[in-house]
């Protein structure tokens, strides 16, 4: 299970990791979820975290420590995160493999025959 970050979306999050920062610690980084919700089933939930829950899948990438929700492992697989800045959009960006369908935002997803209980995809 992988989670790839494009350099721009390595470069924010470490923005953000500093910034955000209330006591330095070894372990902050970013938590990845997919989550119930939105228009398509599932949503991206990226939140910054001072370390990864107990069953986290944990990987490194341009030094941001990235914690994987477990369970939604299945439905993020290979997911690329970058980040966009323009005069219409800023923020971050999902390109999923696993996704079977969208929305317009790019927020939420479906995935094949996933339940939202996060089951590995057939």
């Amino acid at each position: 299970m992988t989670v790839y970050l494009t350099e721009k979306a390595a470069f924010r999050l470490r923005g953000f990791i500093r910034s955000e920062a209330t006591a330095e610690t070894s372990a902050r980084g970013v938590r990845l979820a997919a989550i119930n919700g939105g228009c398509n089933g599932f949503e991206y939930d990226l939140d910054i975290v001072n370390s990864p829950e107990t069953d986290d899948l944990v990987y490194e990438q341009d030094r941001v420590k990235i914690y994987l929700d477990r369970a939604s492992a299945p439905l993020i697989d290979g997911v690329v995160i970058d980040f966009v800045d323009s005069l219409i959009q800023s923020g971050f960006t999902f390109e999923n493999p696993n996704a079977t369908d969208g929305c317009g935002c790019g927020k939420s997803f479906s995935a094949g025959d996933c339940t939202p209980e996060a089951v590995p995809c057939s």
